[in-house]
């Protein structure tokens, strides 16, 4: 049974730091591409950060990019989200996702249930 769950989330101060972390389980991690998404309320899914099974290979979306460092442990079968300088609009619920195009053309096919980011003042 495939499971991802997150955690780390929290309630931090606009320029503060978070480290995410997502703990998996229940198929070989190293096989897959992960991806770290996130919503905002009310507004739809935002990807994030992709990195490929090795840890070699990273890509983040460019509203993030230089802030955010994603990074995996394959021995730990875990994922990371490291979050600095962190700004009022990085707040949502951030899921990790497992890469795996289905037949529907879906880029996902398991979620975590997410962790809550809230950067205020």
């Amino acid at each position: 049974q495939v499971q991802l769950v997150e955690s780390g989330g929290g309630l931090v101060q606009p320029g503060g730091s978070l480290r995410l972390s997502c703990a998996a389980s229940g198929f070989t991690f190293s096989s897959y591409s992960m991806s770290w998404v996130r919503q905002a309320p009310g507004k739809g899914l935002d990807w994030v950060s992709d990195i490929n099974k090795s840890g070699e290979y990273t890509y983040y979306a460019d509203s993030v990019k230089g802030r955010f460092t994603i990074s995996r442990d394959n021995a730990k079968n875990t994922l990371y989200l490291q979050m600095s300088s962190l700004k009022p609009e990085d707040s949502g619920l951030y899921s990790c996702a497992r890469v795996n195009y289905t037949d529907d053309g879906d880029k996902y096919d398991y979620w975590g249930q997410g962790t809550q980011v809230t950067v205020s003042s």
